[in-house]
């Protein structure tokens, strides 16, 4: 799994994940190359750069589109290939919803 600003690419609205990173003033966050449709916000903390949050179910859908014959080997590869990948203070994070709203994402 690459990790970069990505060129090219549509995302929604027209623009990359990385030009809206841009109009952020976020220049120097990571991304996930091909995950555009899979980033869902920004985490600001205290004191650190803010970082790119994924949707970890909507990652592990994409492995499957993308070829991965099961959910296992999806979650597999999520975890050892992105999950388990650490490019710095800039490494995207994962998000993991936990419900209780009585909405399903």
């Amino acid at each position: 799994m690459r990790f970069g600003i990505e060129e090219g690419g549509e995302a929604t609205g027209g623009s990359t994940l990385a030009d809206r990173l841009l109009e952020l003033g976020l220049e120097s966050a990571l991304t996930m190359d091909g995950y555009d449709d899979c980033a869902i916000g920004i985490l600001e903390r205290y004191g650190m750069e803010s970082i790119v949050i994924y949707d970890k179910e909507k990652v592990i859908q994409q492995l499957m589109d993308e070829g991965c014959d099961s959910y296992e080997g999806a979650l597999e590869y999520y975890e050892f290939n992105q999950l388990g990948g650490w490019h710095g203070e800039q490494t995207p994070g994962f998000l993991s919803w936990i419900g209780g709203s009585g909405e399903s994402r």
